[in-house]
């Protein structure tokens, strides 16, 4: 009998170490994963808060020579990236437009639909998208927007670039929600007379908002900080464009844009602060929504 229980209390003290031992080897991986964010993020304000300032938000951005000025005479570089904020909130605003609607659509037969064989193929299709680079969806766009539809580079251009990066993440997210939601709560509104298309409308899509908004804004936060399908469908604009027809600029393409010339090298940071704040904030509200919205079944 006391040799069982040794037995048992040794083998309890080698569990005990190696959940200690596992933690703590968890614990600093975490942490040293987190050193090249910590990093960042610390460059960033440092270098970036000194650019953050009210024309920072409604001018747009300075040419080469009033930098070059500025410089010399050891002033804060002028001017600022409205035409960027403007652009990149047209640009992902009518992606969203886009995507939102197909890729709810979309997951919806997907979930709806899971052992068709059309729907095997869509799903496989979006997967495959998941994994395709930005760059050649910029191509992709360019073929199909730039040359025939607008013979130009163009904001519209631009959103369906990223459109189509969104689609991925609302179509699972949506599928996937729409999978944990009890088949119950689907047979009990249509026992009661309620047609196919208000069970999804009212009941289904309502229940798993939290997840489904989740996806979207996720998605949204994706795209924003995109550069290389921009360079090749909406090219960048140094003034406040408003016609989608036209080439507009983002973010990011100043971004770009002030890394390829050395006297705006120093606005890429205030640039980058604000890209940055502008996806935290997005993924604060995704938790946000998800938390308010969750459905306990």
């Amino acid at each position: 009998m006391n040799t069982i229980n040794s037995i048992s209390n040794q083998k309890l003290r080698w569990r005990v170490f190696n959940d200690k031992l596992f933690s703590i080897v968890m614990m600093t991986l975490a942490f040293i994963s987190a050193v090249p964010l910590i990093s960042i993020l610390y460059q960033l304000i440092k270098k970036g808060y000194k650019q953050v300032r009210l024309s920072f938000f409604i001018e747009v951005a300075p040419d080469t020579m009033e930098a070059m000025m500025a410089k010399v005479n050891h002033e804060i570089i002028p001017g600022g990236i409205a035409n960027g904020i403007v652009g990149t909130l047209i640009i992902v605003g009518m992606a969203s437009l886009i995507a939102i609607p197909l890729g709810l659509t979309t997951g919806i037969y997907l979930s709806e639909s899971s052992k068709n064989k059309m729907a095997n193929i869509v799903r496989f299709v979006v997967d495959m998208l998941q994994g395709v680079p930005s760059i050649v969806l910029g191509v992709i766009a360019y073929i199909w927007v730039v040359k025939p539809i607008t013979s130009g580079f163009s904001a519209l251009a631009g959103s369906v670039a990223l459109s189509i990066m969104m689609l991925p993440s609302i179509i699972r997210s949506t599928e996937e929600t729409l999978k944990m939601i009890p088949p119950t709560l689907k047979e009990a509104a249509l026992s009661l007379g309620v047609p196919y298309y208000k069970t999804v409308l009212k009941v289904l899509l309502p229940t798993g908002m939290s997840g489904i908004s989740t996806g979207i804004i996720l998605g949204i936060s994706r795209i924003a900080g995109e550069t290389a399908p921009l360079m090749l469908t909406a090219l960048g604009s140094s003034a406040i464009n408003l016609d989608i027809t036209q080439p507009s600029s983002a973010i990011p393409l100043l971004v770009w844009e002030f890394y390829n010339d050395p006297n705006l090298v120093n606005l890429i940071w205030g640039a980058s602060l604000i890209l940055l704040l502008i996806i935290f904030l997005l993924n604060i509200v995704a938790k946000a929504i998800s938390k308010k919205w969750k459905v306990q079944y």
